[in-house]
């Protein structure tokens, strides 16, 4: 950002909460298998990106709005002036960063989807997409294997992790998002090439090229999940491990609920079932996985 030009503070306050938090994600943030002196900084990561997250989707902000208290959360982050109160959550997560030694790149690559959000509506193609997700969601994965001192040789297989969380939660939401947002990030290129359109996705139940794309994109997130599995088994840290395979437990989960299910008729989702029995596969595979590796 060009110090030279600073954003300026917009009016009223500049955070717009939605009330969602980390009870509403799919998967675990920060859980307790995330070691105790890290979790305050986990904990001001998620904020952050909530906080710019609920920005992004406030459908009564303009895009000029939007952009302009997502780049005044970003001078805030990092440390340039005239931005105080109302930005606290970049301010504690600047602290946060600073007293850990993690770089602030992270959060920074988050503002840069989020501004992509107030903006562009349609994605045309799955490498539209892919591109997407290498800002929106690949560096929480590598924010946390920095935080855990991790070898940034892990990126490629925690990148593969987020893009896979990611695409679920798009299929998941993609009729809410297309109502209420008028954003779908379905590659329009697979669906046209199937014979649809939007407007299919907004339709009470899958028709033949919906279903088709959705199990292109399925598709899609089974190559990522296949090599994220490398991640637990290659990490040092043992809780770091086990929080990566439950969570590649959980994703592999919801990806064969939404093969087999109607993400148009109903949100497809996971219950708490699913949750146990993902804590107790991930933690065994964390912990036996990493000494079968070693």
């Amino acid at each position: 950002m060009n110090a030279a030009n600073l954003p300026k503070p917009p009016a009223g306050p500049p955070e717009t909460p939605s009330g969602k938090g980390a009870k509403d994600e799919n998967f675990p943030v920060g859980s307790f298998l995330i070691a105790r002196e890290l979790r305050p900084c986990v904990a001001a990561f998620y904020a952050f990106a909530r906080a710019a997250d609920d920005i992004a989707d406030n459908a009564a902000l303009t895009a000029s709005d939007k952009i302009a208290r997502l780049d005044a959360m970003e001078a805030a982050l990092i440390g340039q002036p005239g931005l105080g109160a109302g930005f606290e959550k970049s301010h504690v997560l600047r602290a946060e960063l600073v007293k850990a030694g993690v770089t602030d790149a992270h959060a920074r690559a988050l503002l840069s989807a989020f501004r992509q959000d107030a903006m562009k509506r349609r994605y045309q193609s799955w490498d539209e997409l892919q591109d997407y997700c290498r800002r929106s969601a690949d560096p929480v994965g590598r924010f946390l294997i920095d935080l855990h001192g991790e070898s940034g040789g892990l990126y490629p297989y925690s990148d593969a992790l987020c893009s896979a969380l990611q695409v679920l939660n798009h299929l998941q939401d993609c009729a809410d998002d297309l109502r209420s947002l008028d954003r779908c990030y379905i590659p329009r290129d697979w669906l046209e090439s199937h014979g649809g359109s939007m407007t299919d996705v907004l339709k009470p139940a899958m028709n033949p090229a919906f279903a088709a794309t959705k199990a292109q994109m399925t598709a899609g997130i089974r190559v990522w999940l296949k090599l994220a599995r490398q991640l637990p088994v290659r990490m040092k840290s043992a809780r770091l491990a086990m929080e990566s395979a439950v969570i590649i437990a959980l994703a592999r989960k919801l990806t064969r609920r939404l093969e087999r299910g109607d993400p148009l008729a109903r949100r497809v989702a996971l219950g708490k079932l699913d949750f146990a029995l993902a804590g107790v596969e991930g933690v065994l595979r964390g912990l036996f996985g990493r000494r079968k590796a070693a």
